[in-house]
C-alpha cells in the first residue's frame, strides 16, 4: 500500500523479525532510516507513560509494525495484479458491489448514476496533489497536466475555495472525487460544512465560506465568482469520505507534543455525519410475529472514512510505518487495511496504494447505499413477509377455521330451536 523505498533495515533490534529482510543498500537508505528514528511515542496513542520496552516487546504491536513494513515491499505477484485491479475499477458501475444481505436485492437500494467520494483534510494535507496523482495513474500518462491547483506557498493563497469535481478518469461517468476547502482549526466551522455536504450533497463550483471567515476573506472569495453565469451542475450525494493528512505534520506534532493538528483529525474522523450505517432489513410486521421463521437480528455497524497519509516521500520507511501505526491506534482502525500511505512519487508502489485505496472506498460506497424509499416496494416487502409468516401458522389457521365453523353451526342450531 505504500510507495517508495524498500524495507526494512529501519527496524529496531527489538522489532527485527526473521521474516523481514532488507534489499536496500546503505547508499540508497534515507538519512533518517535508523533505529533512532523509531520513537515509542509514535506507536503509542496518547500514552506518555509507556516505556520503550512496552512497545518493543508488545507482541500485537510488534506484529502490526512488521506487517506495515512488509506492505512497503510489494511482491511481484502483487504488482502483476495492478492492471487487473485498475481495469476492475474502470469497469465498475455504481451498485455493482452491493451485498444483498437480509434478503434484499439491488432494487431495494437507491443507486445513483455516479459514485461520489469526498476528500477532506487540514490545510496543506495534499488533497489536490492526491487528485493529480490519481489522474496520472488512471490515464497511464505520467506527463499529463495537473488538473487540481496545488498551493505552493500556503501563506500566499486561501487554497481551495470552491468545491471541485474531478471525474476519474476524465471521460468517466461512474466515479468522481470532490476536492474541498481545507478543514478549519475551529471545530464549529467543520461541523457546519461537513453536515451540509453529507446531508444536502455537493455541487461542482459551490462556494465554500466558513462561519468564522472575516469580511475581507468573504469578499475575496465572492469576488472570484464569475458573475452572471448560470451553473448547471447537479447535486451529488456523497457515497464515501476520504480523510487526507500530512504525515510530516503528524510526526512533528508528536515530537513537539502539540496535539492541535491531531485533535482536528480525531474530532473530524469521529464526527457522526461521516459514518455510514449498514442495517439488515426487518419487516414492519415482525414486531407482531416475533417468532416468525423469517426473523433476523438487526445488524448495524459504522463505516468510518478511509485515511490517506501524504508526504511520505519526505519520511523514512520506518517513520511512515510508525505514523500509520500511531493513527491506527488513535482512531481505532486497522492501519494495514484502512490507512493508505500515498507518497508524491511516480512508482509502482504508489500506484498500488492508490488502486487499493480507491477499491476500498468504492466497495464501501456500494455497501453503504441507502435503502430505496419507494413505498410500493416497501408494501411488496410487507406483503411478502406476511405471507411467509402465515405459512408458518397453517395448522393454527385450520384449527381456528374449524372452531369458527363449529361455533357458527351451534349458533344456527340455537336460533332454530328458539
Amino acid at each position: 500500500m505504500g510507495g517508495g523505498r524498500q524495507s526494512s533495515d529501519h527496524l529496531p533490534a527489538e522489532l527485527a523479525d526473521d521474516g523481514v529482510t532488507s534489499s536496500q543498500s546503505s547508499s540508497d537508505r534515507h538519512p533518517d532510516d535508523s533505529p533512532l528514528s523509531y520513537s515509542p511515542e509514535i506507536t503509542v496513542a496518547a500514552t506518555d507513560s509507556a516505556t520503550e520496552e512496552e512497545v518493543c516487546y508488545n507482541p500485537p504491536r510488534r506484529k502490526t509494525y512488521n506487517e506495515l513494513l512488509e506492505s512497503y515491499s510489494n511482491p511481484p505477484a502483487r504488482k502483476a495484479t495492478l492492471r487487473e485491479t485498475k481495469d476492475l475499477i474502470l469497469r465498475h458501475k455504481p451498485g455493482d458491489w452491493i451485498e444483498e444481505v437480509g434478503g434484499t436485492t439491488v432494487g431495494d437500494y437507491e443507486v445513483s448514476d455516479c459514485t461520489t467520494l469526498l476528500l477532506i483534510g487540514p490545510r496543506g494535507s495534499g488533497k489536490s496533489t492526491l487528485i493529480n496523482r490519481i489522474t496520472m495513474v488512471f490515464e497511464d500518462d505520467q506527463s499529463t497536466p495537473h488538473r487540481a491547483q496545488v498551493s505552493h506557498n500556503l501563506s500566499a493563497t486561501l487554497g481551495t475555495c470552491f468545491l471541485q469535481e474531478y471525474m476519474i478518469p476524465r471521460k468517466s461517468k461512474s466515479l468522481c472525487i470532490y476536492d474541498t476547502r481545507s478543514l478549519s482549526s475551529k471545530p464549529s466551522d467543520n461541523v457546519e460544512l461537513l453536515q451540509c455536504w453529507m446531508t444536502r450533497g455537493v455541487s461542482h463550483g459551490e462556494m465554500v465560506i466558513r462561519q468564522s471567515d472575516d469580511i475581507m476573506t468573504r469578499n475575496t472569495i465572492k469576488s472570484m465568482v464569475r458573475q452572471g453565469v448560470f451553473s448547471p451542475c447537479k447535486k451529488r450525494v456523497v457515497n464515501f469520505v476520504i480523510l487526507v493528512v500530512n504525515g510530516v505534520s503528524i510526526l512533528e506534532s508528536i515530537h513537539a507534543k502539540d496535539n492541535g493538528y491531531v485533535d482536528i483529525l480525531l474530532e473530524t474522523f469521529k464526527y457522526p455525519f461521516l459514518s455510514f450505517k449498514v442495517a439488515e432489513v426487518r419487516s414492519a410486521m415482525r414486531s407482531f410475529w416475533p417468532r416468525s421463521s423469517s426473523y433476523r437480528v438487526q445488524l448495524i455497524k459504522d463505516n468510518k472514512p478511509a485515511l490517506v497519509i501524504t508526504h511520505g516521500d519526505e519520511l523514512s520507511i520506518s517513520q511512515r510505518a510508525c505514523v500509520r501505526m500511531y493513527l491506527g491506534e488513535l482512531l481505532g482502525i486497522p492501519p494495514v487495511q484502512q490507512i493508505f500511505d500515498i507518497a508524491d512519487m511516480k512508482d509502482e508502489d504508489t500506484e498500488l496504494a492508490i488502486v487499493d485505496m480507491l477499491r476500498y472506498c468504492i466497495e464501501h460506497a456500494d455497501r453503504n447505499l441507502p435503502f430505496n424509499q419507494n413505498y410500493l416496494l416497501q408494501g411488496q416487502r410487507i406483503c411478502h413477509s406476511m405471507m411467509e409468516m402465515l405459512q408458518g401458522y397453517d395448522t393454527i389457521l385450520e384449527v381456528v377455521v374449524i372452531t369458527l365453523c363449529i361455533i357458527l353451526l351451534l349458533l344456527r342450531g340455537i336460533v332454530n330451536l328458539i
